[in-house]
């Protein structure tokens, strides 16, 4: 925010504010879409596969996300009425615990995209041994695991924010895990249609091959989605890091509102996308909407 008053100083850009209706309104139905996501996986036994507990995980990465924003947005609104200042030390450990939630968002996104395609890639290619390979129980401790690192790189990072040493692998860490779940997903799509030849003439196999490769196109919606929401916020970061004082760089950061909005909008898209392309989990929603019939 103060980065953002300064832009108007150097740079010609008018400021772009989202009103304070649509932000709460965007987070809520994000907030919301995603804990029925969780309520559904929960209450369907059936939903209860490792693929299904790494998407609860993005969900949960989620509404961190548009929690955050709200939270920031709170404080910015409390800073302005003079119930808050911006300088003070509550202060300044409350905004040190947002920008905490704010990568522990981020990074949970990344690695529960990346634990997805890795089950994707596990479910087209070694079909017959995917039971064996990933587990419940293994599945479990892959977001033990992923969130213990989550939980301590967000603490670290948000308490050396502003060391250079911290930034910049924390913003080389985004384009670097982008490129390696693309990497994966091309591997996925050149030896599947490879596949998908040689297994043509057989039908079960084919319906079968058919369903995973639809599971692998859902992940790289998500993906596309990820990087159209978060990209935009997190090279506000580094053009703030980096170049706050250059009048380009400032204008980029007058549209910080609108890039906030963008990350709790992929917490909105991300439930919708799950509804459309799983039929379980349309099934499971209609049975939770309609349960008093």
């Amino acid at each position: 925010e103060n980065i953002s008053d300064f832009s108007l100083n150097v740079t010609d850009c008018t400021q772009v504010v989202v009103p304070e209706e649509v932000f709460f309104t965007v987070a809520a139905a994000g907030i919301l879409e995603n804990l029925l996501i969780l309520i559904a996986v929960v209450r369907n036994k059936n939903l209860h596969l490792p693929m299904y507990f790494f998407i609860c995980s993005l969900a949960i990465s989620d509404m961190l996300g548009s929690l955050y924003k709200t939270l920031e947005n709170i404080f910015i609104i409390l800073c302005k009425m003079g119930y808050l200042t911006r300088h003070g030390d509550f202060e300044k450990k409350l905004d040190d615990a947002m920008d905490s939630m704010f990568i522990l968002s981020l990074l949970g996104s990344i690695f529960s995209l990346l634990a997805i395609a890795a089950d994707r890639y596990i479910t087209i290619f070694y079909a017959l041994r995917y039971h064996n390979i990933m587990t419940l129980r293994r599945a479990l401790v892959i977001l033990a695991i992923i969130w213990t690192f989550c939980v301590g790189s967000s603490i670290a990072i948000a308490l050396f924010s502003y060391e250079a040493a911290t930034v910049i692998p924390f913003t080389i860490l985004f384009p670097l895990m982008m490129f390696f779940i693309l990497c994966l997903y091309v591997h996925m799509f050149l030896l599947a249609r490879s596949h998908a030849k040689k297994i043509a003439s057989l039908p079960t196999s084919t319906v079968h091959h058919r369903t995973n490769m639809k599971g692998a196109i859902t992940l790289t919606i998500f993906l596309g989605v990820f990087l159209c929401c978060w990209a935009p916020f997190v090279l506000h970061i580094l053009l703030a890091r980096f170049c706050p004082h250059n009048p380009y760089c400032a204008c980029y950061m007058s549209i910080f509102h609108v890039n906030g909005t963008l990350i709790m909008c992929n917490a909105i898209i991300n439930p919708m996308i799950f509804a459309f392309r799983s039929p379980e989990l349309r099934s499971t929603f209609k049975k939770m909407f309609y349960c008093s019939r």
